[in-house]
This record gives structure tokens, sequence and C-alpha cells, in this order.
């Protein structure tokens, strides 16, 4: 497994390396462009997510049909030119138009997909762990190179860097990414989407949209406040950005144990939110450097624990011809939710004092985890492996109307039927009773 996650790995963490690169800065780095306002500069620091938004699902749906592979180069190409739009910008405009190109490259689902179709289902939940935790340690690596890169070389290197990376990614995926196998899924047309009402995942999409809100908020406001009003220069930012990424990390590493092996998701998802509130409230209401870094690091510790188990949790409640469209739906309300944080930020910090508006994001924070509290663990399940040759495939369709039974698809690739089902209704030998020839 390791083998053929880890090239996967490295594209989607080299792509939100790229992301989080500019985000300590592109703040400060926007608001010195002629005609900056703070509602402006928001858009900037969350334009990129209006483009992810709309393309997401198309981007999903695409690969589901046409293959992940193809869709994959034509995201990176579009986040690399983007990259190189934003690196050559001298006004908010054309930063603008290289972060909308940036977002267009709206492949993180489909990565997340591909993952699931080379993978097989008992490892799925570690391989997708994995990749949340490339996804943090990018993140935190991004938190502190950024304003050093930044400061020493220009915003603009950022950007080229990024570029290097997404042309990089086309590289690793054509040669060290196997091909999926064939899959014939078991699904009909009448309940393709029928996952859109899934009461689980539409607590999880929420939960994405305030989560990836709350954050490219914050990343608004760090830099402004830090530089504006306790007169830092953008290479110090590093010194803030450093420890909290630390003890994100440190909490990150329990979260995902909790979540993946014990099975607490939602327990490890209430605990982030917590974390989210206490560190608005506590930036809310500082006078002082030490106050306001507290508040800083206690996010960093809440997002950090959240990161690593989001797709994976997401994934657990849709079915393998799904996982395509599930996963773009969930990250195009991440991307709606790191819009609006940047432009209602920037519009509201403009018109009220930090403040008010950090009460307000406590009760959201609150009624959030009310929510939470009634979203269940996902259901453990076992899989089973039979080949085809063995088995009369007209029998398939009756697992369809037993109880016990998740799904059934068939691997092609491999000659075999993939059957997922709850062990408390039936073990793999009874399985092979019912589809035996």
């Amino acid at each position: 497994m390791f083998k053929t996650i880890m090239p996967l790995n490295a594209i989607i963490a080299a792509r939100f390396f790229g992301l989080f690169l500019v985000l300590p800065v592109i703040s400060i780095y926007a608001m010195n462009m002629p005609g900056a306002t703070n509602t402006l500069v928001g858009i900037v620091i969350g334009g990129y997510a209006i483009t992810q938004m709309i393309f997401q699902v198309p981007f999903g749906i695409m690969s589901d049909k046409m293959g992940r592979k193809g869709t994959i180069i034509l995201g990176l190409l579009l986040f690399g030119i983007g990259s190189i739009i934003a690196a050559v910008a001298d006004d908010l405009l054309m930063l603008l138009l290289g972060r909308f190109l940036q977002g267009a490259g709206a492949i993180g689902a489909v990565v997340t997909a591909m993952i699931s179709d080379v993978i097989k289902e008992e490892q799925r939940p570690k391989a997708m762990a994995m990749m949340g935790g490339s996804i943090a340690v990018s993140f935190a690596l991004a938190m502190v190179l950024g304003p050093v890169i930044g400061a020493g070389a220009g915003v603009d290197t950022l950007f080229y860097i990024v570029a290097f990376l997404a042309f990089g990614s086309i590289y690793v995926l054509v040669k060290y990414v196997p091909d999926p196998p064939s899959i014939t899924h078991t699904y009909n047309g009448k309940d393709k989407y029928a996952f859109l009402a899934n009461p689980d995942l539409i607590k999880m999409n929420i939960t994405n949209f305030l989560q990836k809100g709350l954050m490219t908020f914050a990343f608004m406001i760090i830099p402004i406040v830090l530089i504006k009003t306790y007169g830092w220069e953008m290479a110090e930012l590093w010194k803030i950005y450093l420890p909290a990424m630390i003890a994100g990390i440190f909490a990150m590493g329990p979260a995902a144990i909790l979540a993946e092996k014990k099975g607490m998701f939602k327990q490890v998802l209430v605990l982030g939110i917590v974390f989210f509130g206490i560190a608005y409230y506590i930036i809310g209401i500082s006078d002082t450097y030490t106050m306001f870094a507290v508040g800083v690091i206690v996010f960093f510790i809440g997002f950090n624990m959240h990161e690593p188990i989001m797709q994976s949790l997401a994934s657990k409640y849709a079915k393998i011809h799904q996982k395509g469209a599930v996963l773009g739906v969930f990250n195009s309300f991440g991307y709606l939710g790191t819009f609006i944080g940047g432009f209602v930020g920037g519009v509201y910090l403009d018109q009220m004092p930090l403040e008010r508006i950090a009460f307000a994001i406590l009760i959201i924070c609150i009624l959030w985890a009310l929510l939470i509290l009634t979203l269940p663990n996902p259901t453990k399940t076992k899989v089973a492996y039979i080949n085809i040759d063995e088995t009369s495939q007209d029998k398939y369709k009756s697992l369809d109307d037993k109880p016990g039974f998740v799904e059934w698809y068939i691997n092609n690739t491999e000659n075999i039927v993939i059957i997922k089902y709850y062990t408390e209704f039936y073990n793999e030998d009874e399985i092979k009773e019912l589809i035996k020839k």
C-alpha cells in the first residue's frame, strides 16, 4: 500500500503546500497594492475558492466517467498557469485572475477518489489518514516557510515555487501512479445523486464549510493584527506560526488515532470545534501580543485535529461509485467557506471591531458542536474479495434486497467481486454460499 499511496500523497501534499504557502503573507502583500481595502484583500485571499467550488463537482463527475489521471493533469495545468499569472501580477485584478485560475484546478476530490480506487477497502482508512496527515504537514511547513521566503525573496517567488510544484506533480502522476482498475458498479441512474439528501453527508458538508471559513478568516486577521497593531515585520511572522504548528502537529497524532483506530470521529470533531470557539474568544478579547498568540495556537490545535480525518470521514458515508461526486460536493462546501471567510471577514473587519466578530463566531461554534453531536460514528464493516469464476453473476443483484449488505461491485482488472457487508449479519463463507454457482 505504501508504495502505491505515496506518489498520490506527494501530489496532494504539493498542491496543498502551494495553496498554503502564500496564506500567511498574501493579505499583507495584497494590502500594499494600489486601491486595496480589507474587502478586496479578503476576496483575493478567498478568490481561488470560488472557482474551486464551481469546478469541484464537475471535476469529480468527469473523473468518474472519463478517468482520474487525465482529470488530475488538467487540474494541475490550470493550477500551475494560475500561479505564474499571480507571480507576475502588479495589481489586484491580475492577482485575482491568477487566484481564480489556481482554484480552477479542482483536483482534491479526484485524487482522494483515485486513492479509493487503487487501495483495498480495509486499507482505505489508513490511506486517507496518511493523506490527511500529509496535508497537515504541508500546512505546517508552509506556515513557517511562507513568511521567511516571502520576506527574503518576495511573495512573487512563492507563486513561482507553487507553479514548479504543480508541473512537477504531473511528472510524478504519469511516471509513478498506477492506472486504477476497471470497475463495474452496481448503482442505477435513479439513485445516482441520492447522496445529496444523506443527512450525515450534509453535516459533513456544513463542517467543511465552517472549518475552512474560520481558517481563511484567521489567515486574514493574523498578519494584519501582528503588523498593524503590534508592529511586526513580515519576516517575523514565522515566530507565531512555528509554535502554533508544533502544537498543532502534536495534537494531530492523538486525534487521528482516536478517530481512525477507536472510531471516535464525532468526538474528535466536537473537540476541535471547542478549540475553534475558545481560540476566537481569546483572539477577540486579547489586548497583548501574548494573549493573541495563545489564541492563534489554540486555533491551530483545533484545525490540525480536524484536518487528517475530514476527507476520510466524508468518504465513509459514500458508496464506491459516488466517491468522486460526494467528495466533489464536500470540497465545494469547503471552498465556499474559504471564500466566505475571506470576503465576509474583510467586509465586517472594515465595519466592526474584532471583538464583536469573535463573539459571533463563538456562538456559531456552539451551534456547530450541537449539530455534530447528532452525527453517528461510521458503522464498522468488512469486505469480501471473491473470485468471479467461483460465483454466479446472476445472483449478485439479489444481495441488494438483503439486509446487512452495504454494496457490491466488480473489479474487472483482477476478476473479483467485492462485497462490503456488516459482520453482525454474515461471515464470508455465508456470502460465498449465497452467490456460488
